[in-house]
C-alpha cells in the first residue's frame, strides 16, 4: 500500500461490478493509492475481525451453522488486479451491512474514500433499496471519508428515476 492510504471499493456479492473497480481504479491512480476492493456478503455476519480487516463469519440463517474465515476467491483477485489496470490492487472479502463493514475497513486501512456503484433499476432493486436504502448515502451518514458513487445504469432523458417508480 502507499503512504496515503488505499481507495476502497465496495461491492455487494453478486452484483455487476466491473465498471466501479475500473473508475475506482483511475481515482487511485490519480492519488497516487492502492486499491482495496472488498465485497461485501449481507448474508453472513462477522464472528470475529482480524486486524487486519479480514473477519471470520456465520451465516445469518441458523440452518447453516458453518463459520468460515472470508478470502476471496484467487480468481476474483486476480480478476480485480486486471481491473485496476497497473494499479496496485487486492480484493478483501467483507460481510454483515455493507455500508457499516465498508467504514469499519476504510477505517482500519486509513484509506482516502470509499467508492460505490449504483444498483440496477429494477423492481428488485427498488424493494432492496426501499427496505435497506442505498449504500453509498448510509456510507455518507455513518463515516468521515468522501464517499464516489459510480452510476451502472442512469436514466436518461425523460426516464423515470428509481425513486419515483412505485
Amino acid at each position: 500500500m502507499t503512504a496515503s492510504g488505499p481507495v476502497v471499493v465496495g461491492v455487494l456479492a453478486g452484483e455487476r461490478h466491473d465498471p466501479v473497480v475500473v473508475r475506482a481504479a483511475e481515482f487511485a491512480r490519480r492519488f497516487d493509492a492502492a486499491l482495496v476492493v472488498a465485497t461485501v456478503d449481507p448474508a453472513r455476519y462477522a464472528v470475529d475481525e482480524h486486524p487486519d480487516g479480514s473477519v471470520r463469519s456465520a451465516s445469518v440463517d441458523p440452518d447453516l451453522p458453518d463459520e468460515r474465515e472470508e478470502t476471496p476467491d484467487a480468481a476474483y483477485a486476480e480478476h480485480v488486479r486486471e481491473l485496476a489496470g497497473g494499479v496496485d490492487a487486492e480484493a478483501r472479502a467483507l460481510v454483515g451491512e455493507p455500508a457499516h463493514a465498508l467504514a469499519r475497513l476504510a477505517e482500519r486501512l486509513g484509506a482516502q474514500m470509499i467508492v460505490v456503484g449504483t444498483r440496477e433499476r429494477s423492481v428488485l432493486a427498488s424493494v432492496q433499496r426501499f427496505f435497506a436504502g442505498s449504500v453509498g448515502a448510509r456510507l455518507a451518514h455513518v463515516q468521515p471519508l468522501p464517499v464516489v458513487v459510480i452510476p451502472l445504469d442512469p436514466a436518461g432523458d425523460g426516464e423515470r428515476l428509481p425513486w419515483d417508480e412505485g
